[in-house]
């Protein structure tokens, strides 16, 4: 298994139903939309590439793009267009 596959396995167990943020935070369900973001952060962290995405409210970018970075140990720049995620 490559390590690319290895960080989107890592990743989709985190947001998976019966994964440990479905354990310790209460209401969280995964969404199909967080993680098909959070497979795409993944493969640009895997191929060191940039991407851009946008989502609409309550989509859960926060976790999509966070946990791959977080899991993969690397230095991440996040740009957002809101004063309240600054």
């Amino acid at each position: 298994m490559t390590a690319a596959h290895e960080l989107d396995a890592a990743v989709r167990d985190l947001l998976d139903q019966q994964g440990p943020l479905a354990a310790v935070l209460p209401g969280f369900q995964p969404r199909e939309c967080q993680q098909t973001m959070a497979a795409a952060v993944t493969e640009a962290i895997a191929d060191r590439a940039a991407l851009v995405v946008e989502a609409g409210t309550g989509t859960g970018k926060t976790f999509a793009y966070l946990l791959p970075a977080l899991v993969a140990g690397v230095r991440t720049l996040v740009s957002t267009g809101t004063k309240a995620l600054q």
